[in-house]
Order: structure tokens, then C-alpha cells, then sequence
């Protein structure tokens, strides 16, 4: 019986191109799949990476996801065709972007099969794509993993939205942002929006507030996350999908799924994310060794602790 793997991840793996105030970057290695895959496997190797490339995907890049632990077999390569794209500019204030270019490209006609190996993972994180992408997954599992966890975005919510409720009606832990959580329950108060999105299926939410940190909601109890303080942010490309690669690595890890898990999750999440925006495209994730993820632990434990005694 082949082993099972800790976690298969589905998601892009493209090339962006990015200007920030601080400088610009040409066609790096990009999408949520690589970054999530990336920050994985700084707690857990084996990793199953489900995604769509073209004939100019590097192999020089597959080949250093493979030495980190992520098995490729799951990256079709499509003949004659181009990788999924996408250009940004960031303003000043490195919250907002706008989008300057974006080809679907393979992306197009994504119709992932899942290698035999990848049918019956402990842990499954579907990426931001269409509803309907994250549902023929779901579809291919074989046995029910112990967390599905599920990113999604509010386009799908402007032109899917029936597809999005079914999908998350079938996963365990949803991550959004707070206008996405707003959107989604149609409710101005995120404590509102958590116990109505609960409603819809999900027992974890995690709701991302970028540098302000990330709330999560579950089993009766909320958790608050900082975010670290940075003196510089480079490149915040790929953070959000950094911290639920690096949460869910870090679940992978652990013998079981509980509230506190998840809690000391999101820091190891947050610890990524905040070396992820330190340069362009993955970088600066590639280049994060333990020592220096275990030193931002070490700030994190110290900007959460506190005695009221």
C-alpha cells in the first residue's frame, strides 16, 4: 500500500510580473500553488502539488521544488501552450494593486486529475480557483482527508456564486480576507460574518487582515494573530498564500487537527508570510533557513504573551 501523503496542495504555478515603489521584478516564478508548496515544506516534506504548466515553466524551477520536499507529478505540462501570467503594480501603501495584465493561458482548460498518490492525503488545500476546479477535486479523493481546507476570493462570489456555496459547504476551514468575509454573509460585523459562514458548512474560519493580522473562528472559541512588524515590506506578492502553505505545513506535522493547532498554526503561517514580503516573487522564501523562522517564532511568542496576574 503506497504511504499516504501529509498534504496535496492545488493551486497555480505561473510567472508574475511586479512593480512595487521599492523596485520591479520581470517574469518570476509566482502563484499560490508555488508559494503555499514552498512555505509547506519548511515543516513537512512529501508534499503533493496539483497545478498546470506550459512548455515555458523552467524545469531548473521544478527541479527545486523537488529537492524541498513537493512532489511535481501532480504539475501537468501542456504542449505548445504558455504558463498562467499575471502582471501588478502596488501603491505607495503596499494594500492595494492594480492589475495590469493577466493571461489564463493553460489555465484556461485546467482540468486537474489527481496522480493515484494524491487521492487519499491526511490534509488537502484547494487554492484560489474556480468552484468548480476545487469541486472535481474533491471529487477524486478517495477517502475523506482529516482537514479540507479551502481558499477563495470575491470574484467567485460575484460570478459563481452557487458553485462557491456548494464547494464550501464541503470543506473544514475556510480562508478570506475581511471584505471577502463581509461579502460572503452580507454581514458589516466579522463576528456576525463568522457565525453565519459557520452556518454554511466550514468549522474553522481564519479571516485575513493582512497587516493587521488574521482572526480565527471555531469550536466555540476566537483566536487573535498579530501580524510581524516590518521595517520594510518588498514585495507583497504571494503572502496570503505563504501563510496557509505555512499553516497547513505546519498541521501536516502534527498528530491531530485541534483549535490550538490551528492557533499555532497561523503564527508559523504569519512567520513565513512576513519573510515571503521581503523580496520579489519567492526569494526570500526560498532563502528562509530554520534558524530564521524559528527566530520569528520567538518574536511572535513574545508579542503574544502576556500575564494579567
Amino acid at each position: 500500500m503506497a504511504q499516504q501523503l501529509p498534504l496535496v496542495i492545488v493551486g497555480t504555478v505561473a510567472f508574475d510580473s511586479i512593480e512595487t515603489p521599492f523596485g520591479k521584478a520581470d517574469r518570476v516564478i509566482g502563484g499560490a500553488g508555488t508559494y503555499g508548496a514552498l512555505a509547506a515544506s519548511h515543516f513537512t516534506k512529501g508534499i503533493g502539488l496539483v497545478s498546470v504548466i506550459g512548455d515555458d515553466f523552467p524545469e531548473e524551477s521544478l527541479a527545486m521544488m523537488r529537492s524541498r520536499g513537493i512532489d511535481t507529478e501532480g504539475i501537468q505540462r501542456v504542449a505548445g501552450q504558455e504558463s498562467f501570467f499575471w502582471a501588478g503594480k502596488y501603491h505607495l501603501d503596499m494594500n492595494s494593486r492594480d492589475t495590469l495584465e493577466t493571461k489564463l493561458n493553460v489555465l484556461a482548460d485546467f482540468d486537474p486529475v489527481l496522480p493515484q498518490a494524491y487521492r487519499s492525503p491526511r490534509l488537502l488545500m484547494l487554492g484560489n480557483l474556480t468552484p468548480s476546479v476545487q469541486m472535481r477535486v474533491l471529487d477524486q479523493m478517495e477517502s475523506r482527508p482529516d482537514l479540507i481546507a479551502m481558499d477563495t476570493m470575491n470574484f467567485w462570489m460575484d460570478i459563481a456564486w452557487d458553485a462557491l456555496l456548494e464547494t464550501i459547504a464541503r470543506v473544514d476551514l475556510l480562508t478570506i480576507n475581511d471584505e471577502e468575509a463581509r461579502q460572503l454573509s452580507g454581514e458589516r460585523s466579522l463576528l456576525k460574518a463568522a457565525r453565519k459562514i459557520a452556518k454554511m458548512g466550514p468549522r474553522y474560519l481564519i479571516i485575513k487582515k493582512g497587516e493587521h493580522g488574521a482572526l480565527l473562528f471555531g469550536d466555540g472559541e476566537i483566536f487573535f494573530a498579530p501580524a510581524l512588524p516590518l521595517e520594510e515590506v518588498c514585495d507583497p506578492t504571494g503572502a496570503g498564500d505563504s501563510f496557509a502553505g505555512g499553516l497547513m505545513g505546519y498541521l501536516a506535522s502534527q498528530p491531530q487537527i485541534t483549535f490550538e493547532h490551528l492557533k499555532q498554526g497561523i503564527l508559523c503561517g504569519s512567520a513565513l508570510a512576513s519573510c515571503t514580503v521581503e523580496g520579489f516573487g519567492t526569494s526570500s522564501l526560498e532563502a528562509v533557513t530554520d534558524e530564521v523562522l524559528q527566530d520569528r517564532l520567538r518574536v511572535f511568542d513574545r508579542l503574544t504573551r502576556i500575564s494579567l496576574g
